[in-house]
């Protein structure tokens, strides 16, 4: 148990809210006694709604977005363009992009981009998915939709030399967005026009 505290239980909320992305220990504690003061069904459900994410929830078997079902909202949505894909790195840019409302494709995650420092190849990501996709359904263009920074060039000319081969238009995101930004992070303006305003891409484009 720490000095000061009194209690084991409240010890370990602590430690477990800390140990989130952003959360130091003085944000950690407000939390908890945040939670404190709510109604025991309101913990409840909160706690419940933590549990929900390691047991009901699923990636779709389609573009591998988080999904309560097989299939996600997006790739079920017969209302979507399904020739148009929108690839990205990470769940965080599906949600950034769909926030601009200027897509209206659909998307593949390749869940990472190739980072040799820090050892992801080719092999940890969803590039046999996507082919996959590209080969079974009516997909007319191919959006390269990633971070601008070193990575995310390396990632693009590799998606370059390996889509090539498919009868398919490659595009990619305009450069509005500065060199070493994240989407995410990137306002919804500047995004939705960089979507909109995407050029071809021959594997030059840095």
């Amino acid at each position: 148990m720490q000095k000061g505290q009194s209690s084991i239980i409240f010890d370990e909320a602590v430690n477990e809210f800390s140990s989130l992305p952003g959360i130091g220990k003085r944000t950690a504690i407000r939390l908890v006694l945040h939670l404190l003061k709510q109604t025991p069904e309101s913990i409840e459900n909160f706690g419940n709604s933590v549990i929900s994410l390691s047991s009901k929830i699923k990636h779709c078997s389609i573009c591998h977005n988080i999904s309560d079902d097989e299939i996600c909202a997006i790739c079920a949505n017969k209302s979507r363009d399904s020739s148009l894909i929108c690839v990205v790195e990470n769940i965080k840019d599906v949600v950034a992009i769909e926030n601009t409302e200027q897509f209206n494709g659909k998307y593949h995650i390749l869940g990472g981009i190739l980072s040799p420092m820090d050892g992801v190849g080719p092999s940890d990501l969803n590039f046999k998915s996507l082919e996959t996709r590209i080969l079974s359904e009516n997909i007319s263009e191919a959006i390269l939709a990633l971070s601008p920074t070193m990575e995310g060039d390396t990632t693009n000319f590799f998606l370059y030399k390996r889509l090539s081969k498919f009868n398919i238009k490659l595009s990619i995101i305009a450069r509005g967005i500065s060199f070493g930004d994240e989407l995410e992070y990137t306002n919804e303006v500047t995004l939705g026009r960089s979507i909109v305003n995407r050029k071809p891409f021959d594997g030059k484009t840095f």
